[in-house]
């Protein structure tokens, strides 16, 4: 999982995305240098969400539309309700690891760099970061009816060297997004050093 803390129960953001929060009020995470500030946290946009939810919701039905064929009904009754209740087990552990896979895959954009926590499982995570002075370029695709209409895409950040390259998947406004990432590389390569 990804350290991140916050010290602050509430998201404050201006507008009603949940998605993205600019100016977080306190988050820490384990890589974050002494003076480094959070911009922008952000998430997959909640849409993305709709398709396993709504599967989930199947899954959860599934037993009762079973009742009108009768697949089970050569078990005796105890074997039929363990089965129901292990069916609902690994619906809950569905659920619950696709609601921990979207709310650990975090980007984070600091005043010093862009971090691309990527949550796989339980034990597994993989952190991705460049300095935003290496930054070279930064590209959003939007593609299709759900992504224009919710107003959600992916922002795509070259990062010179070996560095490998960033990508933030489905996030909110990623226009924005890419906007800001480009007047804090600005920003900072006007800085002297």
């Amino acid at each position: 999982m990804p350290d991140l803390y916050s010290s602050s129960s509430s998201s404050s953001s201006s507008s009603t995305n949940t998605t993205a929060a600019d100016n977080p009020p306190v988050i820490l995470f384990d890589t974050q240098e002494k003076e480094e500030q959070v911009v922008l946290l952000l998430r997959r946009h909640w849409v993305t969400n709709l398709p396993w939810i709504a599967l989930a919701i199947l899954m959860f039905f599934a037993p009762w539309a079973l009742k009108f064929f009768p697949l089970f009904d050569f078990l005796p009754a105890n074997y039929q309700t363990m089965a129901g209740v292990i069916w609902y087990l690994l619906v809950i552990a569905f659920i619950y690891e696709q609601f921990l896979s979207w709310y650990f895959n975090v980007y984070i954009v600091t005043d010093e760099r862009v971090i691309d926590y990527d949550f796989y499982n339980l034990l597994y995570k993989d952190v991705t970061d460049a300095d935003l002075p290496k930054v070279q370029d930064v590209s959003v695709k939007m593609g299709g009816v759900a992504q224009v209409l919710f107003n959600y895409g992916d922002v795509f950040i070259e990062t010179a060297g070996a560095i490998p390259n960033i990508e933030f998947d489905k996030v909110s406004n990623p226009t924005r997004v890419a906007k800001v990432i480009h007047e804090l590389r600005d920003q900072l390569n006007k800085e002297p050093l």
